[in-house]
Order: structure tokens, then sequence, then C-alpha cells
């Protein structure tokens, strides 16, 4: 099939690559470089995404906020200067489920198709392709896509119509971001107590406390790796989707703004380039004691 893909970075690119793997032609754009990883195996680079659009019959998008979707889409050689009749716009990125139905109401409008399908899984998942995938849309385009999202995902849900997939996203952030909360205040804890969190994190994996955060999360705290990952700056955008949509919901998330003032605490010591992990640092700067030490 004639497929595009336009952002290339921690996530898109792999994504990509796993599109090229499967024996498809790819247009790819950036606002970066072009990983020479796609163009070896014969991605063809192009400056717009107009000319990406004009190049494919199915286009990805996997930016970092709404507004970078907003301008792939609709700014100036965005895709919509394209014909779209015909074409199926998928955004994967983690944006607004509000502004995405009106973006897919605007494709629609341009006889194309849309489906919001962000993903969950980080970049061991989009390398792997193993990702989860969330989607909403009509079920015809999704059925049309699915074959595409199996080379990137294992776990792909159509979720509801165009915004249910960006919401389901939401939800999953809710979730990640508590879940990382707690695996940082159990081993510093433990650590603070005169435990090896180490040992106390290969304990708590064979019990009712054990998750994927623990398993991949827990040994980054532990070994200190905080490279990204998925960077506490995104994180922080993700969160801030979750709580405007609880104030439009007349609704409170009292845990998820806990999170968000620790990962607020973490970016006001220069670490909002870190791995979401690093939230460990916020914790560790209100117990006054480092992992391990």
């Amino acid at each position: 099939m004639k497929l595009g893909f336009i952002g290339l970075g921690i996530m898109g690119g792999p994504m990509a690559a796993n599109l090229l793997k499967g024996g498809h032609q790819l247009a790819v754009n950036t606002r970066g470089k072009i990983p020479a990883y796609l163009t070896n195996e014969g991605a063809k680079a192009f400056s717009t995404a107009k000319e990406v659009a004009e190049n494919s019959d199915i286009i990805f998008i996997m930016v970092p906020d709404t507004p970078h979707v907003g301008e792939v889409l609709f700014g100036e050689n965005g895709c919509a200067s394209a014909a779209l009749k015909g074409k199926i716009i998928v955004d994967m990125s983690s944006i607004s489920p509000i502004e995405t139905k009106e973006y897919a109401k605007k494709v629609n409008e341009l006889g194309g198709q849309y489906l919001d399908a962000p993903v969950s899984g980080g970049e061991v998942g989009a390398k792997q392709g193993t990702l989860s995938i969330m989607v909403g849309g009509e079920d015809a385009t999704f059925a049309k896509v699915k074959p595409l999202f199996e080379l990137m995902g294992k776990n792909i849900s159509l979720v509801g119509g165009n915004g249910d997939g960006q919401t389901c996203k939401v939800a999953n952030q809710i979730i990640v971001a508590l879940t990382i909360e707690a695996v940082s205040e159990a081993l510093v804890f433990a650590s603070k107590a005169g435990a090896d969190p180490a040992r106390v994190r290969e304990a708590l994996m064979g019990g009712f406390a054990s998750s994927r955060i623990l398993e991949v999360h827990g040994e980054r705290m532990v070994k200190r790796t905080f490279d990204p990952g998925f960077r506490i700056s995104l994180h922080q955008k993700d969160l801030n989707l979750a709580l405007q949509g609880a104030k439009a919901l007349s609704m409170s998330l009292p845990n998820t703004a806990t999170c968000q003032e620790l990962f607020n605490l973490c970016a006001a010591h220069g670490g909002q380039d870190n791995d979401h992990s690093a939230l460990i640092k916020a914790i560790e700067i209100m117990a006054n004691h480092k992992l391990g030490d």
C-alpha cells in the first residue's frame, strides 16, 4: 500500500520502520532529520505534509501535542492542502479528545476518513511492534487499517467513535502515572528503611503488586537509567488533558493532580526531559533519601 508517516521521533521512527518491514511504500516527513534507517530501507522523504498526503492513501501522524496535529492537518502545506477524498488520516499522537472530534469532522467534510489511534508501550513497544493501540472511528475504516496496526502493535482495540481512542489514552496515562508514583513510594520507603530496593523489587514481582511498570520502570529506578523512553514533559501534557477533561465533566481526579505536581517538581529541578520513571526523584527529594543510599 501507499502509506505516509509524519513525525519520526522516539516513537514514530520505529513505528514507520515496522510499516516498511511489512513491504509497503512509505512517504515520510518530520520536523528534524529523517532517520537514515528509514531512507536506507526505501522510505521516500518529502519536505511537507501536503506532499506526503499527495503520495499516500493512508497517512499516519505521530507528533507531540494537539497544536502539532492541527498544524500537520490544516496548516500551511498541511495534509488538507492536498485532495483528501478517499484518503484515511490516522492520528497516533496523544492529544485532546475534544479537538480530535473537530479534526475528524473537518477531514470528513473534505472527503477523507479519520481514525484517532493513540498508543501505549513506549519506545520498546514501538521498536518491537508490540504497542497497545486504542482506536476511535468508524468500523469500516478501522477494518481497512487494522492489518497495518498489526505491524505496529499487538493489543489493538476499536474503543468507539472519533475521540474515544484519545479518551482511552488519557485514562491509560492516569493509570500509568499513578502506578509509577506508587512504585516510587514503595521503593524509596524500602530503601530508607534499610532494605535493598533491587531485592525488594524482585520479591514484589512475584506477588500481587507485580505490574509491567514495576518490572520495567522499577528497574530503571534501581539502575537510575532515566533516558527517555517517554519524557516527563509529555506525561505532563497528557495529565493536563486529564485534568482539563475532569474540569469539563465536573469531577475530581485528586491523585492525578498529585502526580502532576510531582512531575512539576521534577521539571523544576531540570528533569522535564527525563523518562517519566524519574518521578521517583520527587519522592526522593521529599524523603531526603536517594534510592540505594
